[in-house]
C-alpha cells in the first residue's frame, strides 16, 4: 500500500486547518468594534501605542488584533507601522452613512457566541443550547436584562441599515395603503417605505420598550404614522399591507403560523403579507442565510426557510405564496395574499 501523501491531500487538509481557526476572526473583528478603532482612524493613519492611548488598551495586544484585520482588507498597515481604515473597514464608525458597528457588537455578542460553541449539543439535541446557558429563552432572557435587549435591538437596526431602502424599493405598494410593520423595531424599513411614497400611512407595532426607540418622528412623515403596541402572537392591527422583515426566521413553524394568522385576520380586503427574510436555495453554493441558519439553531428556534417551507407554512396560516421578489441584499419578498376557501 502507497502510504505517500499527495500534494492535493496537504493542501485540503490546511485549507481545513484554517477554517477551523476562522473563529478568531470575528473575535478580532469584535474588539475593534468594542473600542472603536474606526472612529479614532478617520483622521488618518495612527500608530498602534496612539490609538492604545486613545481606546485604553494594550499597544502591543492592539497592533496583533488589527493586523489579523488587516488581512481581511479593513485595516491597512504601512511600512512605518501605522495603521488606516479602508474603504470597506469605514463602515465600522460609529458615525459612517451606513455604520455597522452595532451589528458586529450584537453578532459577536456572548448571547449568539456562548451558544454557537455549543452547536453540537444542538445537533444531538435538536434544541437550542440558549436556555440551558442563560436560564430562560432568548427574548425571555432580553426581558430580564435591558443591558443585553438595547444590545440587540441597537444591532438590528445597525443591521437593517444597509437593507432598508433596497428592501423597500424592490415591492411596488398599492396606492394609499396602511403598511403596518409587525415586529418592526425601531422602524427603520417603515421609515424608508413612508419616505419616498406620500400617499401611504404606517403603523409600527412592537412591544412597548422597543417603541420608545423608535425613529418615525421626521418633519417628512408628519401625520403619517402611528405607533401600536401589542403582542404579534395575540393580534395585529388593521391594515392593507404587513411586512413581518426577520421575524418569523426567530420562530418555529407552529409560532410562525400563529403570527401570520393574526395578520391574515386583521389585514382588509385585497391585502398582502410581506415576509422579509432569507430564502434559501436549494443548492450547494454559499448563502448567508445558510450561516445565518445556525445561529438560530443555536441561539432561537427558529430558521431560515427554502421556497417549499414558505410555501407550505403559508398555506397552514390561510394565505397563497403569491411570488418571492428579489431585492438585491440577502433577504427577499415572499408576498403572500389570501388564500380562497
Amino acid at each position: 500500500m502507497n502510504h505517500r501523501v499527495t500534494k492535493d491531500a496537504r493542501k485540503d487538509a490546511a485549507r481545513i486547518i484554517d477554517e477551523a481557526l476562522g473563529f478568531l476572526y470575528p473575535a478580532a473583528l469584535r474588539v475593534a468594534a468594542a473600542v472603536g478603532v474606526a472612529d479614532h482612524l478617520k483622521d488618518g493613519p495612527r500608530t498602534p501605542s496612539d490609538l492604545a492611548k486613545a481606546t485604553g488598551t494594550d499597544p502591543r495586544s492592539l497592533h496583533r488584533v488589527l493586523r489579523l484585520l488587516a488581512t481581511r482588507g479593513l485595516f491597512e498597515e504601512d511600512g512605518e507601522g501605522r495603521f488606516c481604515l479602508t474603504e470597506t473597514g469605514d463602515a465600522l464608525r460609529s458615525d459612517a452613512p451606513v455604520s455597522v458597528r452595532s451589528a458586529v457588537l450584537m453578532i459577536t455578542d456572548r448571547t449568539f457566541w456562548l451558544p454557537a460553541g455549543e452547536m453540537t449539543r444542538c445537533v444531538e439535541q435538536g434544541a437550542s443550547a440558549f436556555e440551558d446557558i442563560f436560564g430562560a429563552p432568548f427574548f425571555d432572557h432580553f426581558e430580564r436584562d435591558a443591558e443585553t435587549a438595547a444590545i440587540f435591538h441597537d444591532g438590528m437596526a445597525s443591521m437593517s441599515d444597509a437593507e432598508n431602502q433596497p428592501i423597500a424599493d424592490a415591492y411596488s405598494f398599492p396606492p394609499g395603503a396602511t403598511v403596518v410593520d409587525v415586529g418592526g423595531g425601531h422602524g427603520g424599513l417603515l421609515l424608508s417605505v413612508l419616505s419616498d411614497r406620500p400617499d401611504l400611512q404606517g403603523t409600527l407595532y412592537d412591544q412597548p420598550h422597543v417603541l420608545a426607540g423608535h425613529r418615525l418622528n421626521t418633519p417628512e412623515l408628519a401625520g403619517r404614522w402611528t405607533t401600536a403596541e401589542g403582542d404579534f402572537f395575540t393580534s395585529a392591527p388593521p391594515g392593507d399591507i404587513y411586512l413581518l422583515k426577520r421575524i418569523l426566521h426567530d420562530w418555529d413553524d407552529a409560532q410562525s403560523r400563529t403570527i401570520l394568522r393574526n395578520c391574515r385576520e386583521a389585514m382588509r380586503p385585497g391585502g398582502r403579507v410581506l415576509v422579509i427574510d432569507a430564502v434559501i436555495p436549494q443548492d450547494n453554493n454559499p448563502h448567508q442565510g445558510k450561516t445565518l441558519d445556525l445561529m438560530m439553531m443555536a441561539s432561537l428556534v427558529g430558521r431560515e426557510r427554502t421556497e417549499r417551507e414558505f410555501r407550505d407554512l403559508f398555506a397552514e396560516a390561510g394565505l397563497h405564496l403569491s411570488r418571492i421578489i428579489p431585492t438585491g441584499t440577502v433577504l427577499s419578498i415572499v408576498e403572500g395574499e389570501a388564500a380562497m376557501d
